[in-house]
């Protein structure tokens, strides 16, 4: 992949995971009403910031293992197998999907804790992300050190910027009080974003195999 699709995939499959409802959703939602505005973007920056550190990580420990070609091989076939199950995943939840956003109980780690503590901890305290990031991630990252430095930035940028992008919508259409995005709306997006996972996954195991095979 070259930069621009680099940048482009990853605020796709960022997007996708985002749009799905889990913890770092609740924590948005929990510090928007107390904080407005501010208390959510800072939920998703400290997000944000756990996600640049292993980027940083991966980067850093991948360096040592590039010129493997069964490892990279393998987390890339890892990785289009964890994107092939979020592509079902993604489209079976997109027939009855329902984006509510309305007041959360408020989490442990979102009562005692400020915004930027929250969405890191809410981060990290969930299994699904560390799954991803050793599989998916980790492939994303292989490839794009294969490009340079400006490539990793490529997909970080992009990632975080889905991010940011879907928490910030989901804040203002609490602070607002309007529903800014309709169910049909959120299930079409649901359903492309699962195509495109597929896509994904298809390149993922297809460029991982050949690695594999042509040891």
């Amino acid at each position: 992949m070259n930069l621009g699709a680099i940048l482009i995939s990853s605020f796709l499959v960022g997007l996708s995971g985002a749009m799905m409802p889990g913890s770092l959703l609740i924590v948005n939602i929990n510090e928007t009403i107390k904080r407005g505005l501010p208390g959510g973007v800072l939920a998703i920056t400290g997000h944000a910031l756990v996600e640049l550190l292993t980027v940083a990580g991966l980067a850093l420990g991948l360096g040592a293992i590039l010129g493997r070609q069964i490892v990279v091989g393998a987390i890339a076939v890892a990785g289009g197998a964890l994107l092939a199950w979020m592509a079902l995943d993604t489209a079976k939840t997109s027939r009855t999907a329902e984006l509510a956003i309305s007041a959360e109980p408020d989490s442990a780690t979102s009562r005692h804790s400020g915004p930027l503590v929250a969405g890191s901890l809410a981060t990290v305290s969930n299994p699904y992300w560390g799954l991803w990031w050793t599989s998916v991630g980790a492939t994303y990252v292989a490839m794009a050190m294969e490009k340079g430095t400006a490539a990793l930035g490529a997909f970080y940028i992009g990632h975080i910027a889905s991010d940011y992008a879907w928490y910030f919508l989901v804040s203002l259409a609490l602070v607002t009080g309007r529903k800014l995005i309709s169910p049909r709306v959120y299930r079409g997006l649901l359903l492309t974003g699962s195509i495109f996972l597929a896509i994904l996954a298809v390149y993922f195991i297809w460029s991982g195999a050949k690695l594999l095979l042509g040891m």
